[in-house]
């Protein structure tokens, strides 16, 4: 028995068991979608409403940022909560300060800081920039967050250490 579909096809000069290939005699039709999948199964926008405080979501990113770079945290942790193009650019930093670290010869270590001052502000519905000021011992850094609700979650669109 053959593993492709046939039939058995009696033509106008009544010629039996003549076998042809299914495919042959379907009309070929092109099936286009009717909907983008990346409408229905991408990251759909959330509103403010649906999302919760994004307060400690900033603080703890910022407190968490500088930790990695600081060689103290692994980035993967940080995944879930950051864009695939925030990933890669906080890969590079960690790269960079990995480099830095090993050519000074100096260990990581747990940062000891403090959390100043925290501004949110909110630009459109559902999209929240902060900024939090972290002191150190030796200086203070200023953290900047965007925070977009992805799929009913805060997720940084955009971080930047200055």
């Amino acid at each position: 028995m053959s593993s492709s579909p046939v039939s058995t096809a009696r033509g106008s000069a009544g010629v039996a068991g003549r076998r042809t290939d299914a495919s042959q005699t379907l009309p070929s039709k092109v099936i286009t979608p009717r909907f983008e999948s990346e409408e229905f199964f991408g990251h759909q926008p959330s509103s403010r409403s649906e999302l919760p405080d994004p307060e400690p979501m900033v603080v703890n990113i910022a407190h968490c940022i500088v930790e990695v770079l600081a060689g103290a945290r692994d980035l993967e942790q940080l995944a879930r909560w950051v864009t695939d193009d925030v990933y890669a650019h906080l890969l590079k930093r960690d790269i960079m300060a990995k480099r830095a670290r090993a050519a000074t010869g100096r260990a990581p270590v747990r940062p000891t800081f403090t959390v100043g001052g925290i501004r949110l502000c909110e630009p459109r519905d559902g999209v929240v920039e902060g900024v939090v000021v972290v002191h150190g011992r030796a200086r203070s850094r200023s953290v900047c967050v965007r925070l977009e609700g992805l799929d009913r979650r805060w997720r940084a669109t955009a971080i930047n250490v200055l």
